[in-house]
């Protein structure tokens, strides 16, 4: 009998795991949830790793050691380290790379937060980081922040797959999109091969819902409070109608013929964080062929355990998501601020994660070389 983890695959939607750790590594935890949920990629960022490093420090006693012993700083450190398990994973994840043609067995890392808004080094650091893990399934995560754009732009030109991540408003989807198309452009006159190029935009789901409820919470009508928990669901299917009429005109369709791929839409930050609402709800709502969800452990055993998963629920229910932006202007829902808090928050939220992640490393060393 089919489970609901396979109904989602056989949608058209793959799973990714929103979370990587040494231990899921060496205890197999990572290929058993491969072979039992239909996991067929991981997503990190910096606070995933300073969960992983903070919390089970045992399984990277032995590294630090080595690292303190040679000298390093606390950022070559993490470099260390967390390349270490992105290549390990990478390699886990190899037989689906292959299997897919390099559609799915990826795994995704990020760019330092601190160069969120600085075009070069975040270029500089991409293809550093690239180079690094040394893996043809690694996916590098650039923010989608103005300054992000560009290097977006530069990295896919130099043949490098791209995660693009932390994006909230349709605009800036649009926007990614161009950097995208105009990275396979750069990439085919320098003689790239377009097939070997891919890339998925994460676009962000539940602190949509968050921020925006916070916000019909202070408007206190009857109106508002009936479009609670509707921002979310209905912002991401408005990405897909604008992924759909994107890689449909001449431009895209174009890069297609000469063999390049599609960017897919992830939806990402797809935790519940209302503790009344069902923990799938950002996972039954968003099935659409050609989407990745990538999900926290809880999100994906609570997809296993659904029932029945519905097949696509994006398609054709563009009207209504529009009604919803419509109805939650009308209540004074400023949706272009709230998706620019969000980025702003994001960003911050991702630095604050690496700077404590940067103390636990410190503290590690430290340690370390006293012993």
């Amino acid at each position: 009998m089919s489970t609901p983890t396979q109904q989602l695959s056989d949608a058209g939607v793959s799973i990714w795991l929103d979370d990587l750790s040494r231990s899921r590594i060496t205890s197999g935890n990572l290929a058993e949830l491969i072979e039992t949920r239909n996991v067929v990629g991981v997503t990190t960022n910096p606070s995933i790793f300073q969960a992983a490093i903070g919390g089970g420090a045992e399984a990277y006693d032995a590294q630090i050691a080595e690292l303190a012993k040679a000298g390093a700083d606390v950022d070559e450190a993490i470099f260390s380290a967390t390349t270490d398990d992105v290549r390990d994973a990478s390699d886990i994840f190899l037989p689906l790379y292959q299997s897919t043609k390099g559609v799915d067995g990826r795994v995704s890392i990020e760019v330092s937060p601190d160069l969120a808004h600085d075009t070069d080094a975040t270029i500089a650091q991409a293809k550093e980081l690239h180079a690094a893990v040394g893996r043809e399934n690694v996916l590098i995560k650039i923010p989608a922040t103005k300054a992000g754009l560009p290097a977006i732009t530069a990295v896919i030109g130099a043949g490098i797959s791209v995660n693009v991540t932390l994006i909230f408003s349709l605009e800036r989807y649009s926007a990614v999109i161009d950097a995208y198309l105009h990275g396979l452009e750069q990439a085919q006159a320098a003689g790239h091969d377009l097939a070997g190029i891919h890339s998925v935009a994460s676009f962000f789901v539940s602190r949509v819902d968050t921020e925006v409820n916070n916000r019909l919470d202070k408007v206190g009508t009857d109106e508002a409070e009936g479009l609670k928990s509707l921002a979310g669901v209905a912002n991401a299917r408005l990405a897909y109608e604008l992924f759909e009429k994107r890689f449909a005109e001449p431009r895209a369709d174009k890069l297609i013929q000469a063999g390049a791929n599609v960017q897919r839409p992830l939806w990402a930050s797809t935790g519940v964080k209302d503790p009344a609402l069902p923990d799938t709800l950002y996972v039954t709502e968003l099935v659409a062929p050609g989407t990745v969800n990538t999900m926290p452990e809880k999100t994906l055993e609570a997809t296993y355990d659904h029932g029945e998963i519905a097949g696509d629920t994006i398609t054709g229910t563009y009207e209504a998501a529009h009604k919803v932006f419509a109805d939650l202007a009308a209540v004074g829902i400023d949706l272009d601020d709230v998706t620019q808090v969000l980025e702003d928050e994001g960003v911050d939220k991702f630095i604050a994660s690496w700077h404590d992640l940067q103390a636990t490393v410190s503290e590690a060393l430290k340690a370390a070389a006293t012993r």
